[in-house]
């Protein structure tokens, strides 16, 4: 369904990325890649999005390199810069699908949901955020300067994104006057990711998936 563009960032240099066209006039959503790079399971991510109606554009942060373990991937997330991920490359993507008017939200899984946050914090444009079990540290983007609508999973059995830092992203937006819609599963970290059949857990993702389409539906198709 989908294919590579290309889109210009701030400093003028220029990003590829997958687009999935859901057609004229439908809002627009980032999707954000796990550590593991832009690959299979993300591209279908986006066009299971697109499928719902929202045209979205899976940013290629890695430049065209995928990782097959833990330590590649980690590697590559390690290596990436944040602050230019969020300030170049998302604020461009947020500038591109704003050319096709209509709003932008944004959305991404594990290293992408950190970037996330990141991009609710620091991104202009954007008009709702949903984030899956990924937290940058509040020194570089604070939840509690959140200021759009912003929906989170999380999962109790994860040792990354532990339930106690869910809960400091919660407490923080909430004494900062916001409403986020938090959500918990009993699940393991990455428990939409279908290629990893060691933590998927199908019910789980598909009632994460339903409360993400509707809560995006709300904040970007009315």
């Amino acid at each position: 369904m989908g294919q590579t563009v290309e889109f210009k960032r701030p400093d003028g240099g220029t990003t590829r990325g997958y687009l999935a066209d859901a057609g004229p006039g439908t809002p627009s959503v980032i999707l954000i890649q796990e550590w593991w790079g832009l690959n299979d399971h993300i591209r279908s991510l986006t066009d299971r999005m697109a499928a719902a109606g929202f045209t979205t554009l899976a940013p290629d942060l890695y430049r065209g390199r995928l990782a097959s373990t833990a330590d590649e991937a980690g590697h590559l997330m390690n290596g990436l810069d944040f602050a230019d991920a969020t300030h170049q490359d998302l604020l461009g993507a947020t500038r591109y699908l704003a050319q096709r008017g209509g709003k932008v939200g944004v959305m991404g899984f594990c290293m992408g949901g950190a970037l996330t946050v990141a991009s609710a914090v620091h991104v202009p444009g954007l008009s709702a955020a949903v984030c899956f079990y990924g937290i940058p540290p509040a020194e570089f983007a604070n939840p509690a300067h959140i200021r759009i609508p912003f929906q989170g999973h999380f999962a109790s059995q994860d040792d990354w994104c532990t339930p106690a830092r869910a809960d400091e992203l919660e407490t923080a937006m909430r004494q900062a006057g916001q409403s986020p819609d938090i959500h918990r599963y009993e699940a393991h970290h990455a428990f939409v990711n279908q290629t990893r059949p060691e933590v998927y857990d199908a019910a789980c993702a598909e009632q994460a998936w339903a409360r993400t389409v509707r809560f995006l539906s709300t904040h970007l198709k009315a």
